[in-house]
């Protein structure tokens, strides 16, 4: 089978279709299948995959998805099936749709509620809240785009419960069309990361254990429903050798920096920036406690990375993260936008090192359903049904 997979973003660039992306084409053609990825990236050639990427430069939003457009329409003629990893995905289906090629989309979130949510549609509503109001003209036109590409597309794969209900619920679409294939664990096993904690601190310039400083993890995109905000005012309240790591760069990225100045932090938060993916296990494994403090996830594959290696997990109770955390048996569940809730649970686990020893073992156990050999076989059967191949 000969699979064109498009992508909103590709390493090095940070994201979860970053990850996933690139195992999945991997998993493909190790199973004998011809993959090309076409993907939206800051570099403008990338090499070292066992399969081809076209690169699609970032700028003007409306010339990069015409490029987008065109290029699926060129490139799907010369495969069996088209799979669709964008949120903005008309132009990607209509690349497709013009070919005559069957598309396959995964969704990892309600594409309409980010679209409207970024142009200030829908004031501070979140998805939950989204998902049972109407609004005005514009966001009901982003909602009939959304239900025009989604009329076009062979099958739907939602990458979690909670995602795979608003097709079925909001827009109508039928429960068979509309399948749930959780996100797979694409990284290396706590096995395989060699370093210790104190080994990993050392790489990474980090304080030493004895003595040191305690550090809370956070990687993310850094846009408004991150809600790194809440994680900075959080931390006024645990004690002052607790240090916030933030990994992830994004357009709120100064105004956070800023916020730090305010809060009187500038000594206890750290800015990483854009990290190199081989690097983020070391980060991951020099962590006392990762938090995750987003408005919205569809199934964090950062949720998943953690917790596969072996850090305790504080995030809020939304959307796909009730299906990686639960609530006292491998990590804590917060709500949203609640500093004091978020430092408590943080305190307990800094606090509690058979707690935190709980949750480590706990999430391990945890992450043998979200592996690639128990999800990606599920997404090559729906594409081989989609394109009438074997799969």
């Amino acid at each position: 089978m000969r699979i064109l997979i498009t992508s909103p973003v590709f390493p090095p660039d940070l994201g979860g279709p970053a990850v996933y992306v690139p195992s999945a084409a991997r998993f493909f053609v190790e199973r004998g299948h011809e993959v090309k990825v076409l993907a939206f990236c800051s570099e403008r050639e990338v090499s070292g995959f066992p399969f081809e990427v076209r690169t699609i430069s970032r700028g003007n939003l409306a010339v990069r998805y015409l490029k987008a457009m065109w290029l699926v329409f060129r490139e799907a003629r010369n495969f069996d099936v088209v799979y669709v990893q964008e949120h903005i995905a008309l132009f990607h289906v209509l690349g497709a749709w013009f070919a005559r090629r069957p598309v396959v989309i995964r969704i990892m979130v309600d594409g309409a509620w980010e679209i409207s949510h970024r142009f200030g549609l829908i004031g501070e509503d979140d998805i939950n809240v989204f998902e049972t109001k109407d609004y005005g003209w514009k966001v009901k036109l982003i909602r009939k785009a959304q239900l025009f590409w989604w009329n076009r597309v062979k099958r739907i794969i939602a990458c979690s419960d909670f995602l795979r209900w608003i097709p079925i619920k909001r827009y109508g679409i039928s429960e068979q069309k509309c399948v749930r294939v959780h996100n797979a664990y694409n990284g290396p096993s706590v096995e395989d990361v060699s370093e210790t904690q104190a080994e990993a601190r050392a790489e990474l310039g980090l304080e030493p254990l004895e003595g040191g400083r305690r550090y809370v993890l956070t990687i993310c995109r850094l846009v408004v429903w991150k809600g790194v905000d809440f994680i900075m005012r959080a931390l006024q309240h645990l004690p002052s050798d607790v240090h916030l790591l933030i990994a992830g760069d994004g357009e709120m990225q100064t105004e956070w920096e800023q916020l730090s100045e305010q809060l009187g932090l500038t000594d206890r938060v750290t800015f990483l920036g854009n990290v190199p993916h081989a690097r983020i296990p070391l980060y991951i494994r020099a962590a006392d406690l990762f938090v995750l403090n987003s408005e919205y996830e569809g199934l964090s594959h950062t949720l998943l990375e953690v917790a596969s290696l072996g850090t305790p997990i504080v995030c809020t109770g939304v959307c796909g993260n009730p299906e990686v955390v639960e609530d006292g048996v491998n990590g804590f569940l917060v709500p949203p936008k609640s500093p004091e809730p978020l430092a408590e649970a943080m305190g307990k686990v800094l606090a509690d090192p058979e707690l935190a020893e709980r949750f480590r073992r706990s999430g391990l156990e945890k992450m043998r359903g979200f592996t690639r050999e128990a999800t990606f076989p599920q997404v090559l059967d729906i594409l081989a049904e989609a394109a009438g191949k074997s799969a």
